[in-house]
């Protein structure tokens, strides 16, 4: 049996979910903790393999635990149960460690799915979390400049922090012929110089992608 806990300080929603996941046979809930310091508490005298964690607490930010709490207990897998769905929030719960988001309206059957993908070692989103990852990213993917070879390989040099000349040396082309790619590309990337579009590229990873 998988033992897991439920942090979260709204009794009505942790005895709820409690009672329902008690029905698997495969769950052995250990503990609902209504603070960080309770379950800290309890970690240090059980052992709980996975924790359905709710951002907001009355003593902490359930994001700021995450990375504490899987430094100290390297084994526990912690989904985050959260009325938040902002794509920022769901981004930094990830980027701090957690295995799974779901939103505190998902089914029951999510909330099952996410603890057994977890548990086989797999990152989980719910539907509704997935839709507002999905649409970041296509929002995103949209507002990628579309590039030429030669304006992705002067890019590519430019980031070397050549010259003028010395990009135009390098590729065989003119200074004239890189000056307007220059400006081209500062066009496209909606900026002021090329240092930002060369930034831009890396983060779209366009330069990574033709210098690997």
């Amino acid at each position: 049996m998988i033992n897991i806990a439920i942090t979260d300080d709204h009794p009505l929603l942790s005895e709820g979910l409690k009672n329902i996941l008690a029905q698997e046979t495969f769950l052995n809930i250990v503990g609902c903790y209504p603070t960080a310091e309770a379950l800290r508490n309890a970690l240090n005298n059980t052992k709980i393999e996975v924790l359905l964690l709710d951002i907001n607490l009355s003593d902490a930010n359930g994001l700021d635990l995450i990375a504490p709490l899987l430094k100290n207990n390297p084994e526990l897998k912690i989904i985050i149960l959260s009325v938040h769905n902002e794509y920022a929030v769901i981004n930094s719960a990830f980027q701090e460690g957690a295995h799974g988001y779901i939103q505190k309206n998902a089914s029951v059957t999510e909330i099952l799915l996410g603890i057994q993908e977890i548990l086989k070692g797999n990152k989980f989103r719910c539907k509704q979390t997935q839709l507002i990852v999905d649409k970041k990213n296509s929002i995103e993917l949209k507002s990628v400049p579309k590039l030429t070879r030669r304006e992705k390989e002067i890019l590519a040099v430019a980031a070397m922090g050549l010259t003028t000349n010395q990009i135009a040396e390098k590729l065989f082309i003119s200074p004239h012929t890189v000056e307007s790619h220059r400006k081209n590309l500062i066009e496209k990337f909606r900026t002021s110089n090329l240092s930002s579009a060369i930034k831009m590229a890396y983060d779209y990873g366009l330069i990574r992608e033709i210098t690997s």
